[in-house]
């Protein structure tokens, strides 16, 4: 490598290394190219999911399809190597921790709160029962949080990132939730409660002026169908829902008897990209 060439490669490390630390810092989703074969073999590019090229560069004649992909990769979370005119790109996404924010200190919340924060999620817990709400019952949550809704909004972050999971289904609970997450962006909403608790639910959401697709978004009854009991099991059937919700993909059913690739689900291996 010449001496000029050895000093442009440098710069390009650096950039792309700081363009990596703004990404982490600020909690943006974000992805690394790097080519891994082919001509211009090592070249390196920094994406912002929002901004687009933050640092380094690609080949022109393959920056926009990859730049199509990596969107669609950094959506559910996920990284891999594609081919573009006889280069392999390496799409590493950089994702920030996931926030679940749960309103309702039932018992499900205390498994949930500890199960979550495994799974790597930042957990927020409220209520606006102070006996309920305590450090002592959630010590693995990052932050409790003693109010209604509307008086603790300010404090709350709703955004892709977001799950949300409502666990007093008692309307005089979970009521006054719905309007500070009404029209939020957040990439999960579940509310526990029977079929029928939820029907009664969209009853008085479309009554507020809720349409039939954003009543749709709502996971109710919340998780998967594992036959669950217990808080404990509970807690893990919403988990389980929010990790397919988070990811993009898989039935929710038993891998035992499963024909072929135990991911084939994923939409990469179904030639969406």
């Amino acid at each position: 490598m010449r001496r000029d060439d050895s000093g442009l490669h440098r710069e390009m490390v650096s950039g792309v290394l700081e363009a990596v630390r703004g990404l982490v810092d600020q909690e943006r989703l974000g992805a690394v190219l790097t080519i891994v074969s082919g001509e211009g073999i090592g070249t390196k590019a920094v994406l912002d999911a929002e901004k687009g090229y933050v640092a380094g560069e690609l080949p022109f004649e393959i920056a926009e399809d990859v730049l199509a992909d990596a969107i669609q990769l950094m959506r559910h979370e996920q990284s891999r190597t594609l081919t573009y005119e006889g280069r392999e790109v390496f799409i590493e996404t950089v994702a920030p921790s996931p926030r679940l924010i749960v309103f309702g200190a039932v018992h499900v919340a205390q498994p949930l709160a500890k199960m979550a924060k495994e799974l790597g999620f930042v957990v927020t817990i409220s209520d606006a029962r102070p006996a309920f709400i305590t450090r002592d019952r959630f010590p693995e949550a990052d932050e409790i949080l003693v109010g209604w809704p509307n008086e603790i909004i300010d404090r709350l972050t709703f955004d892709d990132r977001t799950y949300v999971v409502i666990l007093s289904h008692d309307a005089r609970f979970e009521d006054p939730v719905f309007p500070v997450v009404h029209e939020r962006p957040v990439r999960y909403l579940g509310a526990m409660g029977s079929r029928r608790t939820h029907r009664r639910r969209a009853e008085r959401l479309r009554a507020a002026g809720w349409s039939e697709d954003e009543i749709a978004r709502i996971h109710g009854p919340v998780g998967l169908d594992i036959g669950a009991e217990t808080p404990a099991e509970m807690a893990v059937s919403i988990l389980a829902e929010m990790v397919q919700v988070r990811y993009g993909f898989g039935s929710g059913l038993s891998l035992r008897g499963k024909e072929g690739r135990i991911h084939q689900q994923r939409p990469e291996d179904e030639g969406d990209l």
